[in-house]
C-alpha cells in the first residue's frame, strides 16, 4: 500500500504528534459550544469550507468548520482542494492508498477513487504534484483529530477521496458537480471545501479597494504602490467588504451568483473552483427536491479572520473562512 507523506508537516504545521495534538485541541477548545443555538457538532452539517493556510495562520479559524462537522454517519470523507502549481482543467485523483500524519494514517477510498476514475473525466496526480500540494494536507490533521474524537478505533475511520480541483470554467464545475451530487446525496458522505479567501497586497497583484458608499456594490479600483493610503474605509475594512460580498454570494445558494461576485470584484479566493464545484452538486440536489427544508443545502459562514490588518498599500493579509451546510 503505497502512503502520500506528510511532506508540509515540519513547515506548514508541527511534525511533532504531542504538539499537533496539543495546538489542535486548543484551537477547538477555543470554538463555543453552540453557535446561534445549536449544538456543535451540528446534526446534518457534514459539508464544510476550512481554510488551509500554515496553521498559525488558518488553524483557529479551522478549528470552527471542523468542531461543527457531524461525522455520526460518515462512511466516507471527500476532500476537494485547489490546485496551486499544477495546472489542471479539470480534476485529478491521488494514486495513493493511504495519507500520513503525524497523528496516524487515513486511508484513502481506493474503491470510490477508482469508481470516479471510470467515468473518465478525472486524471491522476503524480506523487510529486500531490505532495507538493498543500490545500488538502492541511486538512488531514483536523480531519483525523476530529475522526479521533467521534469513533472509538482507527479501523473505524471513514476513508478519504481527495480531489483536486483544477482552474475549471464555469460549464466544467457544473459538470462535476452532477457526477459528484449522487454521492453528496448519500447521508454517509462527508465533503471538506478547502479554500483561503483574499489574498490581497501588490504581491499577490491583488489590491482592489472600495471606497465608502451606501451600496454595497461601490465601484472600486486598483491601489498603486505610490497611491496615498487610504482611510475612508481602511483597506483592511475595504477587503472585509469584499469578502462578505463573497461569502454573501456563496450563502445565496447560486452558483451563478458566486461566479458573478468574482466576475465583478476579481477577490483572490482560491479556492473558487472547489467551492463551485461543490455549490453547483448542491443545485442539483435542489433542483431534483433532495434538500427538503429551504435553506438546507446553503452555506453558512460562521467564521472569518485575516492574517493581519492592512493599512498601508505596502501591506498584505491573507483572509481564513469557515463555513458549514446542514443537508
Amino acid at each position: 500500500m503505497s502512503t502520500r507523506v506528510a511532506s508540509h508537516a515540519g513547515s506548514w504545521y508541527s511534525s511533532s504528534r504531542s504538539t499537533l495534538n496539543r495546538e489542535l485541541d486548543q484551537w477547538l477548545s477555543e470554538v463555543p459550544s453552540e453557535i446561534e443555538g445549536k449544538q456543535l457538532p451540528i446534526p446534518g452539517a457534514r459539508v464544510i469550507i476550512a481554510p488551509h493556510a500554515g496553521y498559525s495562520y488558518s488553524g483557529p479559524a479551522a478549528a470552527w468548520a471542523y468542531k461543527s462537522l457531524d461525522l455520526s454517519k460518515a462512511k466516507r470523507v471527500f476532500l476537494l482542494g485547489p490546485s496551486h502549481a499544477l495546472y489542471l482543467a479539470g480534476c485529478a485523483l491521488s494514486k495513493h492508498s493511504r495519507w500520513a500524519t503525524p497523528l496516524g494514517d487515513l486511508v484513502l477510498d481506493t474503491e470510490t477513487i477508482a469508481e470516479l476514475k471510470e467515468s473518465g473525466k478525472f486524471d491522476t496526480m503524480s506523487t510529486k504534484t500531490d505532495e507538493t500540494e498543500h490545500s488538502m494536507e492541511m486538512h488531514i490533521p483536523y480531519i483525523y483529530k476530529i475522526m479521533s474524537q467521534t469513533f472509538s478505533s482507527p479501523d473505524e475511520y471513514p476513508p478519504l477521496i481527495p480531489i483536486l480541483v483544477g482552474n475549471t470554467s464555469a460549464s466544467v464545475e457544473k459538470d462535476y458537480g452532477a457526477l459528484l451530487a449522487p454521492y453528496l446525496a448519500d447521508p454517509t458522505s462527508v465533503f471538506v471545501v478547502s479554500s483561503d479567501f483574499c489574498h490581497w497586497g501588490l504581491r499577490f497583484q491583488y489590491t482592489y479597494y472600495l471606497p465608502a458608499s451606501p451600496s454595497a456594490h461601490a465601484t472600486g479600483y486598483e491601489l498603486k504602490r505610490r497611491d496615498k493610503d487610504p482611510t475612508d474605509p481602511r483597506i483592511c475594512e475595504s477587503i472585509g467588504r469584499l469578502d462578505k460580498m463573497a461569502m454573501d454570494a456563496i450563502e445565496t445558494g447560486k452558483h451563478q451568483d458566486f461566479l458573478d461576485n468574482l466576475e465583478e470584484t476579481g477577490n483572490t479566493v482560491c479556492g473558487r473552483h472547489p467551492i463551485g464545484v461543490v455549490m453547483a452538486a448542491l443545485e442539483v440536489l435542489e433542483k431534483d427536491g433532495k434538500l427538503g427544508a429551504e435553506d438546507k443545502g446553503r452555506f453558512k459562514f460562521i467564521r472569518y479572520e485575516r492574517s493581519s490588518e492592512v493599512e498601508e498599500v505596502s501591506d498584505s493579509s491573507v483572509s481564513y473562512a469557515s463555513a458549514v451546510a446542514i443537508l
